[in-house]
């Protein structure tokens, strides 16, 4: 979570100076957002590739190269808790 804070804060600052220098954003934000969507989607395309050359298919091809992690990351309240394994005291 403190990851999504730190980037929202990062934008309101960059916004703010931008505000300061009266300039405008370079792109609208859906422009830029789908952007970054396709920066993240490139990234993919290699790695992919790699597996499906070795002859996985492209499902298995795309957990092998932990593309789902890279591109959604940490979703806030998805994180796997870990229960303590405590040995039962029999």
């Amino acid at each position: 979570m403190k990851l999504y804070l730190a980037s929202l804060g990062a934008g309101v600052l960059v916004g703010v100076v931008y505000s300061l220098l009266a300039v405008r954003s370079p792109a609208p934000p859906v422009v830029a957002l789908i952007g970054l969507l396709g920066i993240l989607l490139g990234e993919q395309i290699v790695p992919v590739a790699r597996q499906m050359i070795v002859g996985c298919g492209f499902r298995q091809a795309v957990d092998q190269a932990g593309c789902r992690g890279h591109v959604f990351g940490e979703l806030p309240g998805t994180a796997i808790k870990q229960e303590s394994q405590i040995p039962n005291a029999e």
